[in-house]
């Protein structure tokens, strides 16, 4: 019981002590209520402008995101303008060399080669013999026909004597006019078999004769492709034998543009320049030209002869060809990456002050090869739309980029800072 009492003495102690450690709240005075309202209203106001701010930010935001985007979606182009060239004096235009005359050689009759007495790069003269072809079939066709022919001779002559015979039998009346005429009759057909086996003799003949090929015309041959004892076929159907071509004139083919058509001129003088043959000029005249223009390609095909005496010229080479053209329209050339194949045909992409593209079709005069000749459908000063894509449609709105490589870079980001 006294343990139980001295417990709680020393328990009211520690309450004692830790109530004395607490200090009272000061009295503080209730706040009137005009100024509570008012800093209720305070509160309330910071939190609408805050609010409002944040919409005018997000606003902002959003019509700048918007602005940004439709940019980016505009696309980029690069543009130069069309180049004005100096007229040209001459008129170059590329081309490929050409026999005056080319023939394949055929055999006109069937038989085995026995010799060839001409090979490539030989010069032959018109009627000189390039091969020989034994024809043993028509050989015997041919004393078969003789023979026939000799028979119906034969036949002929008695017809006619019996013909005869009978006619003088005729006036004394001992025969019938029947009769006389029967006679008559028969020599006329046995006189119509000897022309028509006279015929075929001489049509063997013939065949005879192409035993030997001789050359159709002065030339140089191209090609051989028999050797002895070859099978060869009569007609185109059977084993060519030989190319013989006349390089001397040789021909040149060309292609002149619709705006220089006017100037082509039978006579006009010519010359071609090789590659392989640097400074050396050969010279020849217009012979003739097709006198219309072709629809496809409005171009006019011309041909120019130069004379080849020495054989320096071979067919099939390829030259660049110089016409006297003297004009004073001046050339518009534009980049060959500036074209546009499509289904209406050739077309570059021009671009307007608006910024606006509008394609326009051209007509293409010659290929420089890293540039075209432009004869119409556009101007000196309008700016052409390089390395444009396929999507690109008429009426499309783009942005012109800068003349440096950062130009488009640059936009951008002018863009996005804004």
């Amino acid at each position: 019981m006294q343990f139980e009492k001295e417990e709680t003495t020393q328990s009211t102690h520690i309450a004692t002590d830790r109530h004395l450690d607490v200090e009272a709240a000061p009295d503080v005075p209730p706040a009137p209520p005009r100024k509570a309202l008012m800093i209720v209203g305070a509160a309330l106001l910071v939190l609408v402008v805050a609010a409002i701010v944040t919409l005018v930010m997000r606003a902002k935001e959003s019509k700048a995101l918007a602005s940004e985007t439709q940019r980016s979606a505009v696309p980029y182009v690069a543009v130069v303008k069309p180049t004005l060239e100096k007229p040209d004096d001459d008129l170059t235009l590329p081309s490929t060399l050409q026999a005056y005359k080319e023939s394949p050689i055929f055999a006109r009759t069937s038989g085995y080669v026995v010799n060839w007495t001409k090979d490539i790069g030989s010069r032959v003269r018109r009627g000189e013999l390039l091969a020989k072809i034994d024809t043993p079939e028509v050989d015997q066709e041919l004393m078969q026909a003789r023979a026939s022919r000799e028979q119906v001779q034969a036949q002929m002559q008695f017809a006619k004597t019996s013909s005869e015979r009978w006619q003088n039998l005729r006036k004394s009346d001992a025969v019938s006019q029947q009769e006389a005429d029967t006679q008559s009759s028969g020599f006329d057909q046995a006189r119509a078999n000897f022309a028509a086996a006279d015929a075929n003799v001489r049509r063997l003949e013939q065949l005879e004769s192409f035993k030997n090929v001789y050359a159709p015309f002065d030339g140089v041959i191209t090609r051989r492709n028999i050797d002895p004892g070859a099978l060869i076929n009569a007609g185109a159907g059977g084993r060519e034998m030989f190319d013989i071509a006349q390089v001397d004139p040789i021909r040149v083919f060309l292609n002149v543009p619709q705006s220089y058509a006017s100037q082509m001129k039978v006579g006009t003088h010519a010359y071609i320049e090789l590659q392989e043959m640097p400074g050396q000029k050969f010279v020849g005249t217009i012979a003739r030209t097709a006198d219309a223009i072709d629809p496809a390609t409005r171009t006019l095909l011309v041909e120019v002869d130069i004379p080849n005496n020495d054989g320096k010229l071979l067919p099939g080479a390829y030259a660049q060809v110089h016409i006297h053209s003297v004009t004073a329209a001046q050339k518009i050339t534009v980049p060959v990456n500036a074209m546009l194949f499509r289904q209406e045909g050739a077309q570059v992409a021009v671009v307007g002050s608006d910024q606006i593209v509008h394609l326009r079709p051209i007509s293409i005069g010659r290929d420089f090869g890293t540039s075209l000749e432009v004869l119409e459908g556009i101007q000196p000063d309008e700016q052409i739309i390089i390395n444009p894509s396929d999507s690109l449609q008429d009426g499309q709105k783009v942005n012109i980029a800068s003349n440096n490589p950062t130009g488009q870079a640059k936009g951008k980001d002018q863009g996005q800072k804004q």
